[in-house]
């Protein structure tokens, strides 16, 4: 028996070569691997007692499919700090970004509709929108972010559904998109009525200057659709993302998860809200910016000793590793 064509696209995708744990004495800089080291692993095991020490059993039980509300509460609050207008009602749960990114493609995508990613772009979200057969226009990357005349013209050519964005330390450029650049990319959202996708995984890791705001944040008519998660902040194996969005379409990307997998694991989402509850966030989050701002500076100080003088080596802002 074949399988339905759409998994033709998807069967290949490379993911499990990218994120593949590295040899014995291998340093991968192929995925986004957070070092094991950093894991808050003794504080996790604490707040993940706790949540299974709950005497009424509902841990175990089957939930609300938007998440535990708790949760999204903290993450609310996160997410206002950062200037993002976010509610408990307007943050859906998913399991990592990346179901984040196949939700928004099955509630936006039909075959042959066009999604406009940068150029190049993340492999897991091509990887996400593939099963649902899109065309793809690739816009440029400059220094300061997606090619916005190059922008332009697609959306003057083509009748676009969806931009897809890593504006803040662009995976795998590194690069941040100026303000000038955010607000004309919504500007040419509103103009040309497309719905922006902002992948938002690295902006907790910068390790030197002021984080811009974040397109959530100046959008001002419902366009962008924001996404997270704590794979790199606390540790991928959690499997815990969300996303932000105009309570409407939270509602949408709810039905499709229930659809989906009924719930992301209750038991997962309530150590994580435990974890969040007892210890600094802030703390633990600036010790992975010394951190790995120390080995960035180890990086580029060895390819500038060993590239040749025509290479052109940049020390990126913040991690803009894969995953």
């Amino acid at each position: 028996m074949d399988y339905a064509e759409r998994t033709q696209r998807a069967t290949d995708n490379g993911l499990g070569d990218l994120l593949a744990a590295p040899t014995k004495n291998q340093i991968s800089f192929a995925g986004g691997l957070p070092d094991p080291k950093l894991f808050p692993q003794q504080e996790l095991s604490v707040a993940f007692a706790a949540a299974m020490a709950n005497s009424t059993g509902d841990q175990f039980q089957y939930s609300d499919a938007q998440g535990f509300r708790p949760l999204r509460e903290q993450l609310a609050r996160l997410l206002q700090r950062d200037g993002v207008r976010a509610t408990a009602d307007t943050i859906a749960m998913t399991q990592g970004a990346q179901q984040a990114l196949d939700l928004i493609a099955r509630l936006y995508i039909n075959p042959g509709d066009t999604i406009v990613v940068e150029a190049p772009t993340y492999p897991g979200a091509i990887s996400a929108f593939d099963t649902y057969e899109p065309h793809y226009e690739g816009v440029p990357v400059q220094s300061d972010g997606m090619d916005m005349v190059a922008l332009r013209r697609v959306l003057t050519e083509r009748r676009v559904k969806l931009i897809y964005t890593v504006p803040d330390f662009q995976n795998p450029t590194g690069t941040v998109m100026s303000l000038n650049k955010r607000r004309t990319l919504l500007a040419l959202a509103r103009e040309f009525d497309v719905m922006i996708i902002e992948d938002a995984p690295y902006r907790w890791l910068r390790y030197n200057g002021i984080n811009l705001p974040t397109l959530s944040e100046l959008d001002q008519s419902d366009r962008v659709i924001f996404v997270d998660s704590m794979s790199k902040v606390l540790a991928p194996g959690l499997r815990v993302g969300w996303v932000h969005a105009d309570a409407e379409i939270i509602k949408d990307l709810v039905a499709l998860k229930t659809g989906a997998d009924l719930e992301s694991s209750t038991l997962t989402l309530r150590g994580v809200s435990q974890y969040l509850a007892d210890n600094d966030l802030d703390a633990h989050i600036a010790a992975l910016r010394h951190n790995y701002a120390q080995k960035r500076d180890a990086m580029v100080a060895g390819l500038r000793a060993e590239m040749p003088g025509t290479a052109i080596i940049s020390a990126p802002q913040g991690d803009s590793s894969s995953g």
